[in-house]
């Protein structure tokens, strides 16, 4: 009988958990189709291209970044209909008490974690992959130009009538090494190289600590120049280094594993890559205790009608977000180790969960 019962709530569970992510799916997919419409409206290509982008993005931001509070609104729609149903009554006549009943959705969300780590994020990955490769294909700014390989770091930057090449050794938190800057004017003349050992790229506005300027006339003469402070206006800042050439969503988990070392020998900072690692760890863990937080939400109100269920799931939802962006940002800026920053708001949870189930418990 109780495998009956077992197979019964397991079922139930993943066909609204199922329904959940459909809903997902489809509201997103309309969201960001718009986005790549306005994307490539000025371009010859038809419908089709935003869409096949459109449906290689949003599988990754379902599953990844989104399925934390799916879990919670499935768990907590799977609550409520147990209980408005009197299947909870029964359930307890069959021996079965809201710890148990708790317990069990909470590992069947941990072993979903577990299996989009293994199962679904090698796919949603590659599609992630795909997604950035085709629009930078389709990018119309050419005049702006990054790669990053064994060499190092290399930007390519037209201002005014003159052409920067941009090369350094590698990407250190905020900081480019071994920078040198050549300027190239129209004729394809080398007029200036800057070289300095270290810049600082948090803004636009980079800061050169003690850097050598070598000018070239036009006879071929050359004179130097050092600054101890050298201001250089670039398109490009950390942030947008990292979010163009450094987006960690296009490596599964399994790879960030097995190529650690060789990634940061591409120049990824090994905090960003550590901190990544520690995310897709924290996952099926952080899916478990959003399941037992909608658990007692729910068992634990009384005389509430599906409004105020919907309020409640919208308040959480937005606090726990932004407990979480709270504390990744308190992480990159290095107030807190960024790993630990990553494990915070499960911390917080499981805290208010553990006081939770006590109430429960009683019950």
């Amino acid at each position: 009988m109780n495998n009956k019962i077992n197979n019964y709530l397991i079922n139930y569970y993943y066909k609204i958990l199922f329904n959940a992510i459909l809903i997902s799916f489809c509201l997103g997919l309309i969201l960001n189709l718009f986005e790549e419409v306005e994307f490539f409206k000025n371009s010859n290509e038809s419908l089709l291209l935003p869409i096949v982008l459109t449906l290689s993005y949003i599988p990754n931001l379902i599953f990844i970044n989104l399925m934390p509070f799916i879990i919670f609104v499935s768990a907590m729609w799977f609550f409520i209909s147990i209980k408005h149903n009197n299947e909870l009554l029964t359930l307890k006549v069959f021996g079965y008490s809201n710890a148990k009943i708790i317990l069990l959705i909470s590992v069947l969300s941990f072993f979903w974690g577990l299996l989009i780590l293994i199962l679904i994020n090698p796919v949603t990955s590659n599609m992630v992959k795909y997604y950035e490769k085709t629009k930078s294909n389709y990018s119309k700014d050419t005049d702006h130009l990054v790669t990053i390989n064994r060499n190092g770091v290399w930007i390519k930057e037209a201002k005014k009538n003159n052409l920067y090449i941009i090369n350094a050794a590698g990407l250190e938190n905020n900081h480019l090494i071994d920078v040198s800057i050549s300027v190239i004017s129209e004729e394809n003349i080398i007029t200036k190289r800057i070289e300095s050992k270290k810049a600082n790229i948090l803004n636009n506005e980079w800061d050169i600590k003690n850097a050598k300027i070598f000018n070239f006339d036009k006879e071929g003469n050359m004179t130097i120049e050092k600054f101890k402070n050298l201001e250089f206006v670039s398109f490009y800042n950390v942030d947008k280094l990292n979010s163009l050439f450094k987006n960690l969503d296009t490596i599964s988990f399994i790879e960030l594993l097995t190529r650690e070392k060789n990634l940061i020998m591409r120049g990824y900072e090994k905090t960003t890559i550590s901190e990544k690692i520690n995310s897709f760890f924290a996952l099926p863990f952080f899916l478990s205790l959003m399941a037992i937080l909608a658990a007692i939400f729910t068992i634990n109100t009384r005389n509430s009608n599906n409004i105020n269920y919907l309020m409640i799931a919208v308040l959480t939802c937005a606090v726990i977000y932004y407990m979480k962006d709270l504390s990744v940002a308190l992480g990159k800026s290095d107030r807190i180790a960024p790993e630990i920053s990553v494990w915070i708001p499960i911390i917080v949870i499981g805290l208010i969960n553990s006081v939770g189930l006590l109430q429960i418990n009683e019950k």
